[in-house]
């Protein structure tokens, strides 16, 4: 019944567009329902509960994340960086957006390099429609970036604190797959594009207050280098990322109410925390929240970890196998997929950073971009530029399916 539930909100979700009702009310209530029947059943009373704490971190590392971005927005500080790149030739900002996209993701983390990756392209791009390809190649950019960084990707990190991969054999070995796995999709598009991109008007305060170029560098800086500073924290201090964005956010708050706070309130109001918070994609951040609930109902009943193990049981070519869950990983969320794999296999099975490892890190890090919804990243891009599910599947799932298959031959190969 589960399943069933989570097939036929992929399909309002999949058909929004027709269904004139925005997906995170279909995502919602397919959250609801699922945990509804799971609760049923004794064993799984409190169980939601147990998922909460990871829901919440994301959630809020979401809020956090989305609110400091549109504070650097509100003071124009992403002009900064857009007014240095100078040449219109469409090509050249697709592969300037790409390069910047994957080495953003590997340094933060691929949630926050789609976050800053968008702003950046609508101080870029005019036509919508050209912005959701690039919104598209942003994703297949940056969990490919994420994929083979300890910190970019979460399934990486859990390999990693799992003591499956070490840092640096991981970057060496998954690098080179995960550049083939973006260049790609980089390159078709830069073939197949042809339409000249237009710049957006400057923007200028709408508060009466011109800003100036003191106070856009000063908030650029400290919001870029606070988003940078969350995997440092928990690299160091073992702190969780949605407490490392919120200290962000909190030090951000405080910046910006003493460069402000000799302006009176009309002057002030958009440059403010509160406003901002107003301005972010509420909508988005509950569309993740019916997600999640959705998948931790399935994790909880047990359908992930069944649907992992029988699929190891069934393909003896692990190599298949572990390519064919990076394909999953598009459909059902890669973390409990993941896991399922940890539980199975220890270190006397596959040693520390055996081939199987770097191939689970690789293929479930990029496999997600094969869907819109397959990824944070992704349904943070489905969120913020309103990208149509169908529209991705028919324009760049197949651009990311031959970035995903070029990058496991690569690997398959060279092992």
């Amino acid at each position: 019944m589960i399943i069933l539930i989570f097939i036929i909100g992929y399909l309002f979700i999949a058909f929004e567009e027709k269904a004139k009702i925005n997906k995170a009310a279909f995502a919602i209530v397919m959250g609801v329902v699922s945990w509804i029947i799971v609760g049923q059943q004794p064993q799984h009373n409190n169980a939601v509960m147990e998922h909460l704490a990871n829901i919440s971190s994301i959630l809020f590392f979401l809020l956090g994340a989305m609110t400091i971005v549109e504070l650097i927005d509100a003071h124009n500080g992403f002009s900064i960086i857009t007014d240095k790149i100078k040449s219109k030739k469409t090509a050249h900002i697709i592969i300037i957006v790409s390069a910047i996209t994957f080495v953003l993701s590997a340094v933060l983390d691929n949630l926050t390099a789609t976050i800053v990756m968008i702003s950046i392209v609508r101080k870029l791009v005019l036509q919508p429609y050209l912005r959701k390809y690039f919104a598209g190649l942003i994703v297949i950019t940056a969990n490919a970036g994420g994929a083979f960084s300890p910190i970019g990707d979460v399934t990486t990190t859990m390999l990693w604190v799992g003591g499956q991969i070490s840092e640096w054999k991981v970057i060496q070995q998954v690098f080179i797959p995960s550049l083939i796995c973006a260049a790609i999709p980089t390159a078709i598009l830069c073939l197949t594009i042809k339409e000249q991109v237009t710049t957006p008007t400057p923007d200028k305060s709408d508060c009466g207050y011109d800003i100036s170029k003191s106070q856009q560098l000063l908030i650029l800086i400290s919001g870029i280098t606070l988003l940078l500073a969350v995997p440092v924290l928990k690299a160091i201090f073992h702190v969780p990322p949605f407490l490392g964005i919120l200290l962000g956010l909190g030090i951000l708050w405080i910046i910006t109410e003493i460069i402000h706070g000799k302006l009176d309130e009309r002057e002030s109001k958009t440059l403010s925390v509160a406003h901002a918070l107003r301005m972010i994609d509420t909508p988005s951040i509950l569309f993740f929240l019916g997600i999640l609930l959705s998948i931790a109902a399935l994790e909880t009943n047990g359908d992930l970890h069944y649907a992992a193990s029988g699929l190891m049981a069934a393909i003896p070519n692990t190599n298949i196998s572990v390519t064919i869950l990076g394909v999953l990983s598009a459909i059902i969320d890669n973390v409990p997929l993941v896991a399922a794999v940890q539980g199975m296999f220890d270190l006397s099975t596959y040693p520390k950073d055996s081939f199987f490892w770097h191939l689970l890190a690789f293929s479930t890090g990029t496999g997600g971009s094969l869907l819109v919804i397959g990824s944070a990243a992704g349904v943070t891009a489905m969120g913020i530029e309103q990208l149509d599910f169908i529209w991705y599947l028919k324009k760049i799932s197949w651009l990311a399916l031959l970035g995903f298959i070029a990058g496991v031959l690569y690997m398959c190969a060279v092992q």
